[in-house]
């Protein structure tokens, strides 16, 4: 995909011409929006935040036009820049900035739980809300006693769930423009910074503390809690991923191993919380410290 880096660094017309057709084109294949925020991710990471806020501002009228156009509605241009650019230009600037990785990522998550708490401050019933929304989604055909029970149960958790949902697809962005400016600038900068992700115990400690509010509360906070323990997963899925492969790549077999990490993940998706308890544990357990000494194949 660096062609694509190539030309979006050509200049701002190049840059607002990807950034605003993949964001239509997500229209049908939603995961195209992760690389409609790289670029704008991409700009701002190397040409800083004014540069990466023009593209932004001219893609977003481009988009509300082409929508007008050609859907007939302008609405979504003003979803994309709320929900996926501003969230992708703020973190990049802090990247950019505080040149940590792992503070960008932390960041990412918070912008997340302050979207779960503003959504229970604007909504009154959150819960009724979502069974509504869900309810319209079941198929006519469907066994609705027993899909009751699942909306029942979904509707408590659909805040943090939408909102991690959305903080990956952040992370998937800013990871995927600071590869491209580490491919074209800086070689193997971005693999250096995702293998030392990491989280301080404060912050673990912390997130304990919410995992244990949700268990004890009742009530509204524990459902708050429970949505924030949600996005807390996605943070220590994170950091836990760069553990596992940084830890493997001390290993012989390494560039399977590390292949066989990623494919198990995207197959038995229950393995992530294996992952999360590692990243959650590394403060204590320091596992990349304890291999530090050992050699680390080239090339992976």
């Amino acid at each position: 995909m660096n062609f694509l880096a190539n030309y979006i660094m050509r200049g701002r017309i190049q840059a607002m011409i990807v950034a605003s057709t993949l964001a239509l084109l997500s229209l049908m294949m939603p995961p195209v929006s992760v690389v409609s925020s790289a670029t704008i991710a991409l700009v701002t990471l190397r040409r800083g935040g004014y540069e990466g806020l023009t593209i932004l501002g001219c893609s977003s009228v481009a988009v509300g036009l082409l929508g007008f156009l050609i859907l007939g509605n302008f609405q979504f241009a003003l979803l994309y820049v709320l929900v996926l650019w501003l969230p992708a230009w703020l973190i990049s600037i802090v990247l950019r900035e505080g040149r940590h990785l792992s503070l960008a990522v932390e960041i990412a998550v918070l912008i997340g739980v302050i979207g779960v708490f503003g959504f229970y401050l604007y909504v009154s019933d959150p819960v009724e809300m979502w069974k509504a929304v869900l309810t319209q989604m079941i198929p006519a055909d469907a066994p609705v006693v027993d899909i009751q029970r699942t909306i029942d149960t979904l509707a408590h958790y659909m805040p943090g769930i939408i909102a991690a949902g959305s903080v990956f697809g952040l992370l998937f962005g800013l990871f995927l423009g600071r590869w491209w400016q580490s491919n074209l600038y800086n070689p193997g900068g971005f693999r250096l910074e995702f293998l030392s992700l990491d989280a301080k115990p404060r912050l673990c400690i912390a997130s304990l503390a919410i995992v244990a509010t949700a268990f004890i509360s009742t009530g509204t906070i524990a459902e708050i809690a429970w949505n924030i323990s949600i996005l807390l997963f996605v943070l220590y899925t994170v950091i836990g991923t760069a553990i596992l492969h940084s830890v493997f790549l001390t290993k012989k077999l390494a560039r399977y191993m590390v292949a066989m990490l990623y494919i198990t993940l995207f197959l038995i998706p229950h393995a992530m919380l294996l992952v999360v308890l590692i990243g959650l544990s590394d403060p204590w357990l320091n596992l990349r410290k304890k291999k530090s000494n050992q050699h680390t194949p080239d090339g992976v």
